[in-house]
């Protein structure tokens, strides 16, 4: 993990935290290994314009178009109940106010009233303003848990990771495995905490000029479309529940603890050196936090106090 240290925005980190990032590359390194063989095709369907989508010629890597006419989607063939979900994500460059690009978990495929829900949005801007990263989290269809952050690297210039741990304790959103977002269940009954519902992984590309950026100030300029988003490396190391249609009942690994590594006391909790990382992240790069909003919620919800890590 030597190259992390050479990184400009690592200079202040210390070998624990180092060696945490380290221990989390192993961890996953062999999901990784073990998801690179099927082709993209094969864990994902396309949901819209068919002919938005691009192929590479090893059917490792996906392209889906923005233009005026049309954006497009895809979605896992399967639903999961907790685990580790990643992509590889090189986000639409140039000019791209007004563009959106999710990648998220949902547990209905047509954004139903009750859904549980897992976001990263990614806000287009003009040339040579930074992305925006918008995260959220739905519970039974409420949502208002938006936090937004910048990038310490240009997305549009290369792939970068973009992953969700969940588990029963906690969810963290993580970049390149950096957390960049920490949000824990409580013990308490009904919880704002997604826990009964397997989700789909989707993401999109689609026109949200009316709100993405500057709030809708900043229209989608179409002389410089298409809009190019892409995608390789999926990883699901998850608990498969199958697709709708044919789990009539829960699958053995829901029922059960401990017998994946996101199912242990480790991940249950953010380490000593991902606290440092997360307060790191708190301090440089959150733009918007609902936690800290007083004229949304005058006391902060539940689950913000229940943050291990602060600025």
């Amino acid at each position: 993990m030597g190259s992390l240290g050479r990184r400009p925005w690592v200079g202040g980190l210390t070998a624990a935290m180092i060696f945490a990032v380290a221990v989390c590359g192993f961890c996953f390194s062999g999901a990784s290994a073990a998801a690179a063989a099927p082709t993209f095709g094969d864990n994902f369907e396309i949901t819209g314009a068919e002919d938005h989508v691009k192929t590479s010629a090893d059917g490792q890597t996906w392209y889906l178009y923005l233009d005026n006419k049309t954006g497009v989607g895809f979605q896992t063939k399967e639903r999961y109940l907790f685990g580790w979900f990643s992509m590889n994500l090189k986000l639409a460059g140039n000019d791209s106010a007004g563009v959106v690009t999710a990648y998220y978990m949902c547990s209905d495929v047509d954004a139903a009233p009750q859904r549980d829900e897992l976001d990263f949005e990614f806000l287009g801007n003009r040339t040579g303003e930074p992305y925006i990263i918008q995260t959220n989290v739905y519970r039974s269809g409420v949502g208002g848990r938006e936090m937004r952050h910048s990038l310490w690297f240009d997305p549009t210039a290369d792939f970068h990771s973009y992953s969700i741990l969940w588990n029963p304790k906690q969810i963290v959103f993580f970049v390149d495995k950096v957390p960049i977002r920490e949000y824990r269940n409580s013990d308490k009954p009904n919880a704002f905490f997604p826990i009964m519902k397997p989700m789909y992984v989707f993401s999109s590309i689609w026109n949200a000029d009316d709100w993405a950026t500057r709030g809708g100030l900043e229209k989608t300029d179409w002389t410089k479309a298409p809009f190019i988003s892409s995608y390789r490396d999926f990883t699901a190391d998850a608990c498969s529940w199958g697709t709708a249609a044919a789990a009539a009942s829960p699958p053995s690994c829901a029922a059960s603890t401990g017998n994946s590594w996101w199912d242990q006391p480790p991940a249950w909790a953010l380490d000593a050196g991902q606290r440092e990382d997360s307060a790191w992240v708190a301090r440089n790069l959150v733009i918007y936090d609902y936690c800290d909003d007083r004229k949304r919620f005058p006391s902060p919800p539940e689950e913000c106090l229940l943050r291990t890590t602060s600025s």
